[in-house]
């Protein structure tokens, strides 16, 4: 499964305010494109490497925030 050219990164979040640290990003990321980053702040965010990402977009799909509806 290769990324398709014309598809671009996915976007976890576009506020800190949209993610709650929960790294289940992280942990479900088949490739391990995913890393947690600490903030000026000491809070982690993830990170998304686009040269590993094949956007199987697992990890908006475990995503605890996005599933609120």
């Amino acid at each position: 499964m290769g990324k398709i050219k014309n598809e671009s990164i996915i976007t976890l979040y576009s506020k800190k305010e949209k993610c709650c640290g929960c790294t289940a990003c992280y942990a479900i990321c088949p490739q391990k494109a995913i890393s947690m980053v600490r903030d000026e702040e000491g809070f982690e965010y993830p990170q998304i490497n686009g040269n590993k990402c094949i956007c199987c977009k697992l990890c908006i799909k475990v995503c605890p925030i996005k599933q609120i509806k």
